[in-house]
């Protein structure tokens, strides 16, 4: 019954149920025991009622005839036994100008005409007072302790609320954390989501809600990676059928006597088993990520720039000699060979640049062409998006896969892939990478 489904401990509303009865219960027995340790009707005076029944008795003294006075004293002895009232020896009255001390001042307006109120030494602990009554005689009692400031903090309501608020917050904490930590690794698990399997499932526990969704998490991921894996099976096949008519279209295209079209339909063909085998690869990249592991980012740098170097174009490196950091070396030298083979194809001299943060590395390829317009940038780093007019490449060059692959091996390593113009002409190609540096030398 839906109704009574806030009675189910295993849902989110059950246990928020439970808790609240929980912080009831445990406040009501709080409070009762604190009741049953303070009993009100046992408890003495305060300060301010000692005070007041100090000048009350003080008053019936006065009013007593002096054969009747033990009698009285002895009666209220009995109903005020924390007072310790009694009659004071005249030698024991101090003169008339000791001053007088402010805790006793408040007692004055009430005495009255012919009584006169001092101070008198502390006995154990107990602040004492006297009363010169209007016939000369004197009486002294306990009007309080000697740290009046104990009273307040000690007292049953100061503890009832501390004990409330310690309760109430452990309890708030409790069920702040409860709730909240399904919903933090849910968060941690999107962030760490990859096709490659690497991510552990979404642990199923917690309240109903909690396990249903992750369930239904689990299961969204388990048919994204299939769905990816259908995709490149697919594809796979097709590639692998398509390579068998064009092997015949190749042998077909010897006996072609016109060496020109020979050539040319010769060079179709490798474009054509080139753009397959450029989307495999790609498709291939967004869950086939290698392991982090600890490489030189400065050395791989510089073996792409010499094998650039090697082949007569001119590509530097500037940067520190040695960065040790952990990487994902492979990509992570894919993801730079491709920058570096989109700038050689557009201008004369590239550079690849090497710079450390706080906790960030940037790997810039800088090259001297034509450049990438404003408005075509973010298009650029799309999947099968050529350059524009200004940056375009003939139709034997490229597949517009080169920025993709990069921008998705930035994006693997937690960064991303940027560009930017340079003056006065190029393109500055930029990976922002999160620099997870080895315990050891930072740079050389």
């Amino acid at each position: 019954m839906r109704q009574f489904s806030f009675l189910n401990l295993k849902a989110i509303g059950g246990q928020i149920a439970a808790l609240v009865i929980a912080s009831i219960l445990v406040l009501h027995t709080i409070f009762t025991a604190i009741f049953l340790t303070h009993r009100p009707d046992q408890q003495h005076p305060s300060p301010g009622h000692m005070h007041g029944e100090f000048v009350t008795s003080a008053q019936l003294i006065a009013a007593t005839r002096a054969p009747d006075r033990p009698r009285l004293l002895g009666d209220l002895a009995r109903a005020f036994p924390e007072l310790g009232i009694g009659m004071l020896p005249q030698e024991a009255v101090p003169d008339a100008n000791q001053p007088l001390d402010l805790s006793l001042r408040a007692m004055r307006p009430h005495l009255g005409a012919g009584y006169r109120l001092f101070s008198l030494p502390v006995d154990q602990g107990q602040v004492r007072a006297g009363i010169v009554l209007p016939d000369g005689s004197a009486v002294a009692a306990n009007i309080g302790s000697e740290f009046g400031g104990g009273a307040f903090w000690a007292s049953p309501f100061m503890t009832s609320l501390i004990f409330a608020v310690v309760c109430v917050t452990l309890l708030g904490l409790w069920a702040a954390r409860a709730l909240a930590k399904p919903l933090s690794t849910f968060a941690r698990a999107a962030e760490s989501f990859s096709l490659d399997g690497a991510a552990p499932a979404l642990p199923e526990r917690g309240p109903e809600e909690v396990r249903a969704l992750a369930k239904a998490l689990n299961r969204m991921r388990q048919r994204i990676t299939s769905l990816i894996d259908d995709r490149t099976k697919m594809l796979a096949a097709i590639s692998h059928d398509l390579r068998t008519p064009i092997t015949r279209m190749r042998l077909r295209s010897e006996f072609i006597e016109d060496e020109t079209n020979r050539s040319r339909m010769l060079a179709d063909l490798d474009q054509m088993l080139l753009m397959l085998e450029s989307v495999l690869s790609f498709l291939r990249n967004d869950h086939r990520m290698e392991s982090f592991t600890l490489a030189d980012i400065a050395s791989t740098l510089q073996l792409v720039t010499d094998q650039f170097a090697d082949m007569g174009h001119a590509v530097s490196y500037a940067g520190p000699a040695h960065v040790m950091a952990v990487v994902r070396p492979d990509d992570l030298r894919r993801g730079v060979t491709n920058l570096v083979e989109n700038a050689v194809r557009f201008g004369a001299d590239v550079t690849v640049a090497l710079t450390l943060a706080a906790e960030r590395m940037t790997i810039d390829v800088i090259d001297d062409g034509p450049g990438i317009s404003d408005a075509r940038k973010a298009a650029m780093l799309e999947p099968f998006v050529r350059g524009d007019d200004a940056r375009n490449m003939d139709e034997q060059e490229g597949f517009g896969l080169g920025l993709s692959i990069a921008r998705a091996i930035a994006l693997a390593h937690g960064g991303e892939l940027s560009l930017h113009d340079r003056n006065p002409h190029g393109l500055v190609v930029r990976m922002a990478i999160p620099l997870r540096l080895h315990r050891g030398r930072r740079a050389a």
